[in-house]
C-alpha cells in the first residue's frame, strides 16, 4: 500500500477505559468513570422527551443544513445562522480545519501539552507543527505569537485548556489577537466553556477578529458524547469556506434532535455548572490538605500532581473500580487528570487517594 509518509509518525486515539472493559478485568468493586469529563448528571429531559415522541423514520437522510439545530444554536448565541457550522463533534471540525488549511510547506502553532487532535491532523495533511511549552499549565501566548511567521496557517488555542483547565481571559485574548496577523486562522477551542466562572463571552470578539473561530460541543455540559454533535462560530465568510469541504449529512438525525432540545434548556446547563462548581472546590480543598499540587480549572475535571508515576495512581484507583486518566498519556507524567463526577463518586475518589498516599508513603 502507498500510504502518506505522516501516517507513520501516528498512532490512533486512545480514549478511556470503558466501563466495560474495567469490568471484565480489573475489579469486583462497582465501577464508576470518571476519565472523559463526560456529564454525570446526564443531559436535559427534554432531549428525553424529544427521544421518546421520535417518530420519524430512519431510512431518510438527515436535514444536511441542521436548520432547527441552527435556529436554535443562532437565537440562544444571537450570532446570524450563517455563522454556524455543524459537526460530527468538533473532532471532525478540527480535522475539517486541518484538511483545508494545513499542507506541506505550512505550519500551525499550538501549545504543548493540550488537546491533541490539533497535532494529529496537522501531521496527518502534512503540516509544520510548532508546539509551545505551557508555563505552570497556561499558554505562553507572547511565545506563540513569536513562533507565528508568513508561513503560519492557523493557531490553536484550547480555552479552558485540556488537559490543565487553565483559562485564558477575554482581555489578555483580545491583547493576544490584535497581534496575530489578518491572515492566520486562529481556532478557539471551547469545548468546556459552559463550566466557566469567569465573566464575559469570546462571541464578542468575533466583530473585531473576522480571523477568528470558536469551537463548541455538545458532548461535555449538554450530556450528548454518544450522539456526536459539535459546532463552530465565525465569519460568515469563513463557515461558507468551510462548508466546502464539511461531508454531506455529518450530523444524524436524532443528534440534530437532541441537540437543539438540549441547548432550549438551559436552566439544566446552569445547574449542571453550579453542581461541577461546588465538587470542584473540594478537589481544591482536598488538595491542599494532602500537599497535592493541581491546576485551577474552569473545566468539569482538574489535573492533580502526586509527584510519582501517574500511572501507578491510575492502575490503583482502576483496582478500586475508578477509571481515571494518566498524566502519562496526556503529557503530565506525575499527574492523574479526573473527572468531576456526582457528589457520592467524588468523595469514593478522594477516600483511594488518600489510601494511596497512605500505602505510598508507607512503601517509602
Amino acid at each position: 500500500m502507498k500510504w502518506k509518509e505522516q501516517i507513520h509518525q501516528l498512532h490512533a486515539y486512545q480514549p478511556g477505559k470503558s466501563i466495560a472493559e474495567v469490568k471484565t478485568h480489573h475489579t469486583r468493586h462497582s465501577i464508576i468513570k470518571l476519565a472523559s469529563n463526560e456529564n454525570p448528571y446526564g443531559y436535559s429531559l427534554k432531549v428525553d422527551h424529544m427521544l421518546k415522541e421520535f417518530g420519524g423514520t430512519l431510512n431518510i437522510y438527515p436535514d444536511g443544513k441542521a436548520s432547527k439545530l441552527r435556529a436554535e444554536t443562532a437565537s440562544l448565541l444571537e450570532v446570524d445562522p450563517n455563522q454556524l457550522i455543524f459537526t460530527n463533534g468538533t473532532d471532525e471540525l478540527i480535522q475539517i480545519i486541518s484538511r483545508t488549511l494545513i499542507q506541506p510547506g505550512k505550519n500551525t502553532v499550538m501549545a504543548t501539552p493540550t488537546f491533541s487532535q490539533y497535532k494529529h491532523n496537522a501531521v496527518l495533511d502534512g503540516g509544520e507543527v510548532r508546539e509551545i511549552p505551557l508555563i505552570d499549565g497556561i499558554h505562553d501566548l507572547d511565545r506563540m505569537l513569536s513562533a507565528i511567521d508568513e508561513n503560519t496557517t492557523v493557531v490553536w488555542v484550547c480555552n479552558p485548556n485540556n488537559p490543565t483547565g487553565t483559562y485564558i481571559t477575554i482581555e489578555k485574548l483580545w491583547t493576544f489577537l490584535k497581534k496575530v496577523p489578518n491572515d492566520v486562522f486562529v481556532v478557539l477551542d471551547e469545548a468546556y466553556f459552559e463550566y466557566v466562572e469567569q465573566p464575559g463571552s469570546t462571541i464578542e470578539l468575533l466583530e473585531d477578529f473576522p480571523n477568528v473561530m470558536i469551537t463548541r460541543t455538545f458532548s461535555k455540559i449538554y450530556g450528548l458524547a454518544s450522539l456526536r454533535v459539535g459546532y463552530g462560530i465565525s465569519s460568515v465568510d469563513i463557515i461558507q469556506k468551510l462548508e466546502a469541504a464539511r461531508p454531506p449529512f455529518n450530523t444524524n438525525v436524532l443528534g440534530q434532535m437532541a441537540a437543539a432540545a438540549a441547548i432550549s434548556d438551559q436552566e439544566f446547563v446552569k445547574e449542571c455548572f453550579q453542581k461541577n462548581a461546588a465538587e470542584r472546590e473540594k478537589y481544591y480543598a482536598f488538595c491542599l490538605e494532602n500537599g497535592l499540587k493541581f491546576y485551577l480549572s474552569e473545566g468539569n475535571f482538574v489535573l492533580i500532581d502526586f509527584k510519582w508515576d501517574g500511572e501507578e495512581v491510575t492502575n490503583f484507583l482502576l483496582e478500586k473500580g475508578i477509571i481515571v486518566r494518566s498524566g502519562k498519556q496526556l503529557g503530565f507524567p506525575t499527574c492523574v487528570r479526573i473527572t468531576i463526577g456526582l457528589t457520592e463518586q467524588n468523595e469514593r475518589v478522594r477516600e483511594a487517594i488518600k489510601e494511596f498516599i497512605k500505602e505510598r508513603s508507607m512503601n517509602g
